[in-house]
C-alpha cells in the first residue's frame, strides 16, 4: 500500500493484543489521574495529552506537590516523576495487566504517593479487575512505536483544526476510557443526559461528559466503534439529517451502526496530501453539523 512515511500503517489484525493490552495499562494510570485531580468539566482533567516520546499524564497532585506520569514509546518506558526531583520508571514489555497494576502501584508508594483506585476497567465489555487480569499480556515495541507515530501526527492535524474554533473548544487530548484521540467544540447550548449504557460508568458520568451540545473529532486505532484504524466525527444531540449530509472526502461515509461519520486511517495514509484531507473531513463534517443544529458560527469561528 502506498502512503506518505510520516503516517504508518497501522493494521489492527497485526497488533490487535497489544491495543486491548495498551488499553488497560492507560486505564490504571488514567484511574490514578482521576484520583488525584479536581473535576474539570467534562472530566478533561483525566485526559493523557500526546508530546513528542507518547502519552503524558502531568500534574497529579500529591504530598509532595505534583507528579507526572508518562507512557514513553521511544525508549519503552513506563515513568513517574515528582515536582521534588524524584522519579521511578520500569520497561514497558510484554507483561500480564495484574503485572502491570503491581509494578504502576509498587512504584507509586516508593514515591509516598497513595492512591487508591476502582481497578474495574471502563468503556470495556466483559472486564475482569485489573489485579486478576493475566489474558491481556502483549506489547509489541514496533506497534507501540507506530501507535505513537499516528498519535503525533494526527494531534498536529487535530491541533490545526482546533485553532479555527474562537469559542469553547477542548484541547486536543487522549481519552482512557475510550482509547482514543479527540477534539470537541461547543455550541454553548446546554444538551439532555444521554440515554445509552456505558460499560462500567455510572450515567451521572456520563451527563457530565456530555452535558452540552457538541461537534466532536478523533482517531481512534481501532479497538472500539469502527474496528479498524479511523478519523471519525459525531454530533451530540445529533440533528435531524445529519447523517445524510453529503461529503466531498474520498473514502469517507457515514455509519449508521456508530452513529458517527468515519474517515479510514488508511485512506489518509494513502493520500497525496494526507493534511489536507483530513482537514476537509473535519470541516465539512463539522459545518454539516453546526449548520443543520443552526450555531452562531460567524461569532464562534475564526475569520479569515
Amino acid at each position: 500500500m502506498t502512503g506518505n512515511s510520516r503516517w504508518p500503517e497501522l493494521p489492527l489484525s497485526a497488533w490487535s493484543e497489544t491495543c486491548e493490552t495498551l488499553h488497560r495499562f492507560t486505564q490504571i494510570a488514567g484511574k490514578t489521574r482521576l484520583a488525584t485531580t479536581p473535576l474539570v468539566n467534562h472530566w478533561w482533567n483525566v485526559t493523557f495529552q500526546v508530546n513528542s516520546r507518547g502519552l503524558a499524564a502531568p500534574a497529579n497532585i500529591c504530598a509532595a506537590g505534583t507528579f507526572d506520569i508518562v507512557f514513553d514509546f521511544v525508549d519503552h518506558r513506563l515513568g513517574i516523576a515528582t515536582s521534588d526531583g524524584r522519579t521511578e520508571s520500569f520497561p514497558l514489555r510484554p507483561m500480564a495487566v495484574a503485572d502491570f497494576y503491581a509494578e504502576f502501584m509498587d512504584r507509586l508508594r516508593r514515591l509516598s504517593i497513595g492512591v487508591h483506585i476502582w481497578t474495574m476497567p471502563s468503556e470495556i465489555a466483559n472486564a475482569v479487575p485489573f489485579e486478576q487480569d493475566r489474558t491481556h499480556a502483549q506489547y509489541d515495541r514496533e506497534y507501540a512505536a507506530r501507535f505513537q507515530q499516528v498519535l503525533v501526527q494526527a494531534a498536529r492535524v487535530l491541533n490545526e483544526f482546533r485553532a479555527r474554533f474562537i469559542s469553547k473548544v477542548s484541547p486536543v487530548h487522549f481519552f482512557w476510557g475510550s482509547f482514543d484521540l479527540a477534539v470537541t467544540r461547543f455550541s454553548g447550548r446546554t444538551a439532555p443526559p444521554p440515554t445509552g449504557v456505558t460499560p462500567n460508568v455510572a450515567s451521572w458520568v456520563m451527563a457530565e461528559a456530555y452535558s452540552h451540545e457538541v461537534s466532536s473529532c478523533g482517531f481512534w486505532p481501532g479497538n472500539g466503534g469502527y474496528g479498524r484504524a479511523a478519523f471519525y466525527v459525531y454530533a451530540y444531540p445529533e440533528p435531524a439529517g445529519y447523517g445524510d449530509a453529503p461529503l466531498r472526502t474520498p473514502g469517507a461515509f457515514y455509519d449508521k451502526n456508530v452513529g458517527q461519520f468515519i474517515l479510514p486511517y488508511d485512506a489518509v495514509r494513502a493520500a497525496r496530501d494526507p493534511d489536507a484531507l483530513l482537514l476537509g473531513f473535519l470541516q465539512e463534517t463539522y459545518a454539516a453539523a453546526a449548520d443543520l443544529a443552526k450555531w452562531d458560527r460567524k461569532a464562534l469561528e475564526r475569520s479569515g
